[in-house]
């Protein structure tokens, strides 16, 4: 008997012993004997577990006698315990691909393009039919990266920034992490406002935008915080009201789209490309995070193509028929008093507002309203979802604190930030970010998708779990990758046209900063890094 239980104890102590040598970065995390435990146990599920749980995904938690009973009660209820940690192979379940489809679908089928769009006719000044055709044509293009990108979720079962580790570094991937979270916030804000402004221009002398910001923001934090399973759950299904609400607005205003401005002179190849490159901004950020919704789904029995397809029609097909739709509204809306009053008094909201309660009154035409301004939360909530995944990964502590932590600090910080944005003249500032933003991003998915097709021979196997949180020389240095940036700065500058400030190739061909932060990056990378492995050694 004493031997029996000297044995079990001797046994229990090796077990914890284990456990401990885990990787602790992303917390909670689930250990081995409660996964068993789990599987044998565990036969009933609470009612949201049940809708959320169609697909099993990998969850993590630091062991059962380290977790609190109302944290049990999360992972029970779908909150996804997973932050940063790499999800082993055999851990991959997921076989609801079409998730990936409707994850973006669902994200971008909402009023964020319309204001991106309207900028075209009302700030570049271009013709409805030109503007259609640099969206369409940019859109097309500028897919293809973030979509290629996103297949590498499902291979290597990495966050996006954790695979740019093996190309930036475990430091120098600071710098990138910046820039993405600063970009996802900045999408965040202006669906914020967007929804602040829809919900406002039901009563703007009772509701003002900064309440209408506040709620949109809320409740993106309820649907984000739960993770994975919920986001997955919540963009699967809410496109439909999305595109009812959409539609009933379009079928509302259509008798008016044909008053469009007085016609401007031909577009000019200046005006092109720089809404090109606004477009181009619209897209290819995406590159930052299209793999933070892959990481769980099964590598096996399925075609890359496939998923490639999903991520790319999951972006463009709502965002083309909705940019265009904001280009027509620009256009009208210098046309239409009721319209032009309405748009400087709250934005795109009141337009809608405008349009609807004409055509279908005030009840009816109010509740769709409502629908259209909740139909930010799907962007918002994903965007919140991969901003704490970054500030998770900033710095090694981070790790260790677990995702929804992050959340509620976004949240924290964006709503004031958006209230700030509303009350100033944000549409310049729109025009701005985006452009800027596609510079930067250009830069970093040239650098991920030659790292994997050059030098990795698109050999997933190479992105290996043992070394994704290594702090020695296991990672490449980075310099490779930061120094092709750096170098793309020489023709990006000059090349850039921004309110404050031209360069000398930008004053005679428009801004293609973009064009040159992609192509000069991509050039460069290749002998640099090159190099970088001839003198460190291996990948």
């Amino acid at each position: 008997m004493s031997s029996s239980t000297s044995s079990i104890s001797h046994t229990t102590r090796d077990e914890r012993h284990d456990l401990e040598k885990q990787d602790s970065s992303s917390f909670p995390r689930k250990s081995q004997l409660d996964g068993e435990r789990h599987a044998s146990t565990h036969e009933h599920h609470s009612p949201l577990e049940s809708a959320l749980n169609d697909d099993q995904v990998y969850q993590t938690d630091p062991g059962a006698n380290k977790t609190t009973r109302w944290h049990r009660f999360l992972l029970n209820a779908g909150l996804e315990g997973n932050g940063i940690q790499p999800v082993p192979v055999d851990q991959r379940t997921s076989t609801q691909y079409s998730n990936l489809f409707t994850v973006f679908f669902t994200c971008l089928l909402c009023l964020l393009p319309v204001p991106t769009g309207m900028l075209a006719t009302l700030e570049f000044g271009l013709s409805l039919r030109d503007s259609s055709l640099v969206i369409l044509f940019f859109g097309m293009l500028t897919c293809i990266p973030p979509a290629f990108m996103g297949i590498g979720g499902m291979e290597t079962g990495m966050r996006q920034l954790v695979q740019a580790r093996y190309s930036f570094g475990r430091y120098l991937v600071t710098v990138p992490l910046l820039l993405n979270a600063a970009t996802i916030t900045g999408f965040s804000l202006i669906s914020s406002i967007v929804g602040g402004q829809t919900i406002a221009a039901l009563d703007p002398e009772t509701v003002s935008v900064n309440i209408g910001i506040v709620i949109t923001c809320l409740v993106s934090f309820a649907v984000s915080l739960l993770g994975f399973k919920a986001l997955h759950f919540w963009e699967r299904w809410t496109w439909i009201p999305n595109l009812i609400a959409l539609t009933i607005a379009v079928g509302c205003g259509a008798k008016y789209l044909h008053l469009q401005s007085e016609p401007p002179a031909p577009a000019a190849p200046s005006q092109i490309l720089s809404y090109g490159g606004l477009i181009a901004g619209y897209f290819i950020t995406f590159g930052g995070v299209t793999s933070d919704y892959s990481i769980y789904h099964k590598p096996k029995g399925v075609s890359k193509l496939k998923i490639f397809l999903y991520i790319y029609l999951g972006l463009l097909l709502p965002s083309i028929p909705l940019l265009i739709l904001g280009a027509s509204l620009g256009g009208a809306v210098p046309s239409i008093p009721s319209w032009s009053s309405a748009y400087h008094t709250t934005g795109i909201g009141g337009v809608m507002y405008t349009i609807l309660t004409s055509s279908l009154g005030l009840g009816f035409g109010s509740f769709v309203l409502v629908l259209l301004a909740l139909s930010v939360i799907g962007n918002i909530s994903i965007s919140m979802y991969s901003i704490a995944l970054n500030l998770q990964m900033l710095l090694p502590p981070f790790a260790r604190i677990h995702r929804s932590v992050f959340i509620i600090v976004t949240m924290a910080i964006m709503i004031p930030l958006a209230i700030t944005a509303a009350s100033t003249g944000w549409e310049t500032s729109l025009m701005n970010f985006l452009a800027v933003i596609g510079y930067w991003a250009g830069c970093f998915d040239a650098v991920l998708i030659l790292e994997l097709v050059v030098f990795r021979r698109m050999d997933y196997s190479t992105f290996d779990h043992a070394i994704w949180d290594d702090m020695g020389k296991k990672l490449p240095p980075g310099v490779a990758a930061l120094g092709a940036s750096l170098v793309s700065l020489a023709l990006l500058v000059p090349g850039m046209n921004e309110p404050w400030y031209t360069g000398p190739i930008a004053a005679v061909t428009g801004d293609i900063g973009f064009e040159m932060a992609f192509v000069v990056t991509a050039i460069a990378y290749l002998p640099f890094r090159w190099l970088e492995i001839r003198f460190r050694g291996g990948l």
